[in-house]
């Protein structure tokens, strides 16, 4: 199998000086919208960091009407972006391609029937908007086309696939699609607008983050995933700044679907790119494979991990690295990172990270169904037992079974010789010294076997309670003691 292709720098420069070939400009913009290392080259490559800060802070603030009309009007072609001197320019005619004047001084324009108050943030396809519905009466989130994508006629199928492949899951862990205009100049689709933060930005200021929130984001996560996976949809971009986090509750909601595709679309395989966040890919995903939605469950997996260890599993200088050493090497052991990590999440995401997709998790809802399992253990040790797929099958507590067998064993072997050694109630018994009394064949003079084993089934049957509270026990470490 061949190995994954690197980025090309070359059709960057191309594509920034607008002499790239028509017949791959559709496929290099299409990769460039899935890969962070592509867009960084880009980002570099178009415009210094100042000039790049500047244009933020202007599109966050300033009104339209207040930039003035003095700047040259400038083409829709993404090539001449490169050529912007001044971050004022760029953003000026970015926003008159985009939105149209606001409806009062302090918005940034309108888009619609949309007052648009703020940037929230640049993605590969586009810019995210907040909003304002006025007839609703509600805030929004807005999801515009990338002015230098809106002429590609595959940038916009793309753009209106991720609008019915989001609108169509309907779940309390999904952000919802409220809206979707993809016949005017500038596409855009309509969201719920999530007060509060990315996974992604969590993590980059608090780092890890404690096992109960691991648990409860990664089984909210897993269920938003379930009804997506429900509908056909393999959303094939989970990472962290695609799982929002909203302010003052504790929902997680899934988000992004950009890239998702119907599990049975051939388009799945052999795209000739690599769709999605390298670090978060599968090992099918990085080869160019056919997936389904057990690569989902890897790219939660690894979620997971860095939501436990403060950093991806899988990293490398390069995204060419990255991805061969999703396909041929191990993570570092979560618990070598982070000792305070469970050996039970430890194997979970162990098994997530699985390499052949049969050896995982087989759906998200069995994912999702485990981690509320072993979060409502974390939560009451005492009340609720692990998962069964999260209870050890060896070590201490198999070695307590066995140990009980044995002691059953020998009692039952003590009390047979006893009956041997005393004499029983006719004065008759194995030390008296008169010559043995004929019996009847039906009468056993040896040990019955098979009555040994039915009684000793029996006692096992009885000893059961004890050895589930021993169970309980031993998966709950003493008060005071640190976590496993």
């Amino acid at each position: 199998m061949s190995a994954p292709s690197p980025c090309n720098q070359a059709e960057l420069h191309k594509l920034l000086a607008d002499e790239i070939d028509s017949n791959v400009e559709d496929s290099v913009l299409v990769h460039i919208a899935a890969c962070s290392e592509c867009q960084s080259r880009l980002h570099d490559m178009a415009a210094g960091a100042d000039q790049w800060n500047e244009a933020r802070d202007i599109l966050s603030t300033l009104p339209v009407e207040k930039m003035g009309d003095t700047e040259e009007e400038w083409s829709k072609s993404w090539g001449h972006y490169a050529t912007v001197a001044r971050p004022s320019t760029w953003s000026h005619s970015m926003i008159r391609q985009v939105l149209g004047p606001p409806s009062h001084p302090e918005l940034l324009g309108r888009i619609g029937r949309y007052d648009v108050e703020r940037l929230l943030g640049v993605g590969g396809m586009g810019v995210v908007f907040k909003g304002f519905d006025g007839e609703l009466n509600r805030p929004v989130a807005i999801k515009v086309l990338a002015p230098f994508l809106s002429g590609s006629g595959a940038a916009r199928k793309r753009f209106a696939r991720e609008a019915r492949a989001a609108a169509a899951v309907v779940h309390e862990h999904v952000v919802a699609i409220h809206n979707v205009e993809t016949d005017g100049e500038s596409p855009f689709l309509v969201m719920q607008f999530v007060a509060g933060e990315s996974l992604q930005q969590r993590l980059d200021r608090e780092g890890n983050l404690s096992l109960a929130e691991v648990l409860r984001i990664g089984a909210q996560a897993a269920s938003g995933l379930a009804a997506a996976h429900a509908q056909g949809l393999v959303h094939r971009d989970v990472k962290p700044s695609n799982i929002l986090l909203e302010q003052g509750v504790e929902r997680t909601l899934l988000s992004d679907f950009g890239l998702a595709r119907a599990s049975d679309d051939a388009s799945l395989t052999h795209t000739g790119f690599h769709p999605g966040t390298p670090q978060y890919m599968s090992p099918e995903q990085a080869r160019g494979d056919a997936v389904d939605t057990r690569s989902d469950l890897f790219s939660l997996g690894s979620v997971l991990y860095t939501a436990c260890a403060g950093r991806p599993p899988f990293r490398a200088e390069t995204s060419y690295g990255i991805l061969r050493r999703i396909t041929d090497s191990e993570p570092r052991p979560l618990r070598e990172i982070n000792p305070d990590v469970p050996v039970w999440l430890e194997g979970i995401i162990a098994r997530l990270h699985a390499k052949a997709p049969g050896d995982r998790f087989q759906s998200a809802d069995e994912v999702a169904q485990v981690l509320r399992g072993c979060l409502a253990h974390v939560q009451q040790p005492n009340q609720v037992e692990l998962p069964e797929v999260c209870q050890p099958r060896g070590g201490r507590v198999s070695t307590f079974r066995m140990v009980t067998l044995i002691a059953s064993t020998l009692l039952l072997l003590l009390v047979f010789l006893g009956m041997l050694v005393y004499p029983g109630p006719d004065g008759v018994g194995t030390t008296d010294n008169n010559p043995p009394q004929n019996v009847s064949p039906a009468t056993p003079t040896e040990l019955d076997w098979d009555a040994t084993a039915q009684e000793l089934q029996e006692f096992e049957q009885e000893f059961e309670p004890f050895e589930s509270q021993f169970d309980v026990l031993w998966a709950s470490p003493p008060e005071g003691s640190p976590s496993p």
